[in-house]
C-alpha cells in the first residue's frame, strides 16, 4: 500500500478527492461516476481511472459497480494518519526561532501544508452545511 502522503501529494488525486467531497456534501448519494469526474475535472478517462485505482488501493475511495458503470465515494479514515502526523506541528508552541529545513524538506512541508489546508477547508465547508451546527 502506498504511503498516504505520496497518494495525496498528486494534484489530480487531490482534485478528485475534493470533487467527491463536494458532491457528497451537496447531498448526492450513491457515488460519482467516472464519466462525471472526467467531465468535471477535464482530465482524460485513462488518467482519472489510473488515479482512482491509486485512491482505491489507499482506501480513500470506495467503488460501487452498476453494470458497466463505476461510482466512487470518498472514505476519509486514511486521512487520520495525515491528521495525526500534522497535529504536533499545529499544537507546538511558537518559538522565536524558526526551524531550518533543507530544500527538499521545505518542498515536502509546503506540499503537505497545501494538502492539509485544502482538506481542512473542505471539511469545514461540509460541516458548515450540516443542519443544526
Amino acid at each position: 500500500m502506498a504511503d498516504i502522503f505520496d497518494v495525496i501529494a498528486d494534484g489530480t488525486r487531490r482534485d478528485i478527492l475534493q470533487l467527491l467531497l463536494s458532491r457528497s456534501a451537496n447531498g448526492e448519494r450513491g457515488g460519482t461516476s467516472v464519466s462525471r469526474i472526467v467531465q468535471d475535472l477535464g482530465v482524460s478517462q485513462p488518467t482519472v481511472s489510473k488515479h482512482l485505482k491509486v485512491l482505491r488501493e489507499a482506501g480513500l475511495v470506495s467503488v460501487r459497480e452498476e453494470g458497466q458503470h463505476r461510482y466512487y465515494s470518498l472514505l476519509t479514515a486514511p486521512l487520520d494518519a495525515v491528521d495525526d502526523w500534522l497535529m504536533p506541528f499545529l499544537l507546538e508552541e511558537e518559538t522565536d526561532e524558526a526551524p531550518v529545513l533543507n530544500d527538499s524538506a521545505a518542498q515536502a512541508a509546503d506540499a503537505v501544508g497545501r494538502a492539509a489546508a485544502s482538506a481542512r477547508h473542505a471539511f469545514a465547508s461540509v460541516f458548515s452545511k450540516i443542519p443544526g451546527r
